[in-house]
This record gives structure tokens, C-alpha cells and sequence, in this order.
């Protein structure tokens, strides 16, 4: 991370970067400053039972399996904008490695390609945590890649800053 990132994110920024791939995969990369030590975001993070309370168009999200630190989770929401808003559904196949990295992919659901990482940064020249998102997004149903951006541009800064509200409230 360079200088003017960490300003941008110091300031209260939500850096986002998106790029189509082939075969009409949108890859993400977003991140966020949270004033807050990595253990009260990954509290945050993995209270996956509680997530539809607090994060916008998540309706629903429960664990259906775990076994250490593999974790089957049941999730559904909402995607689009306007009236062009969808319910979507899918079952993720999670992997946390504590303190710092949670791996998810999904393996059912209403995604052609949907898999990323949450990743927790620290350094001794910053208190706090960087808490950075990467994905890779391709819907089954019809969306072009130009659509699948814009709606991550509008919804991924509410989805952070629900996260870092939270983390911070701890």
C-alpha cells in the first residue's frame, strides 16, 4: 500500500478497484481503515449468524456446517439496483486462518463464479486494521460485467462501513 492509499483511507475512504477478466468475471478488490485491533474485525467478520442484522440487502445468513475452522455457510441477499434488484442465493464454502485471512468460494447457488478473501492488515505505523476484500464474480443469470460493476461500486462501501460501524462499536 502506497502513501496516498493509506491518506485515502485514513480520511475515511473505501478504496474499490474493479477489472472485467475473461469470460465475464468481474474481479474486486476493495479495503477500508477500521480504528479497531484485527481481533474485534475478525469478531466482527465471523459472527456469520448474525450478519443479515447489520450488513445492507444480506436477508439471511446461517451456518450449516463446521468443523474448525471450515465453515459451510447458508447465505441470502439481495443484488441489482432499482427495480432491478434480485434475491439471491448461495452456500459458501468458508476457511478462516486465524488472525488474519478468510478464504471463501461458493459451491451452490446462484453464481457462476463467486470466491474471494477478507484479509486483515496491521502495521506499527498505523493503529488499527486494514480490512481488505478481494472477489471474483460471475452471476448465473444474466448481468453483464458492466452491471456486476456498478452494482459493486454502489454496494461494497456500505458492506465495509457496516463492518468497520460495528468492529469500532466493540
Amino acid at each position: 500500500m502506497n502513501d496516498t492509499e493509506f491518506e485515502q483511507l485514513e480520511k475515511g475512504d473505501v478504496l474499490i478497484n474493479l477489472t472485467c477478466r475473461p469470460h465475464d468475471v468481474v474481479s474486486i478488490s476493495s479495503k477500508i481503515y477500521i480504528d479497531a485491533p484485527p481481533s474485534k474485525v475478525w469478531k466482527v467478520l465471523t459472527d456469520y449468524d448474525n450478519l443479515s442484522k447489520y450488513l445492507p440487502k444480506v436477508m439471511s445468513s446461517r451456518i450449516i456446517e463446521r468443523n474448525n475452522n471450515e465453515i459451510i455457510l447458508e447465505q441470502t441477499g439481495k443484488t441489482g439496483i432499482f427495480i432491478f434488484e434480485k434475491v439471491v442465493h448461495f452456500r459458501l464454502q468458508i476457511k478462516e486462518e486465524c488472525p488474519d485471512t478468510i478464504t471463501f468460494k461458493q459451491i451452490d447457488g446462484d453464481f457462476e463464479v463467486y470466491q474471494g478473501k477478507w484479509k486483515l492488515e496491521t502495521s506499527d505505523a498505523f493503529p488499527g486494521t486494514i480490512l481488505g476484500y478481494d472477489a471474483e464474480i460471475k452471476p448465473h443469470f444474466f448481468a453483464p460485467p458492466i452491471l456486476v460493476s456498478f452494482v459493486q461500486r454502489q454496494d461494497l462501501p456500505g458492506i465495509l462501513k457496516a463492518h468497520k460501524q460495528r468492529a469500532e462499536a466493540l
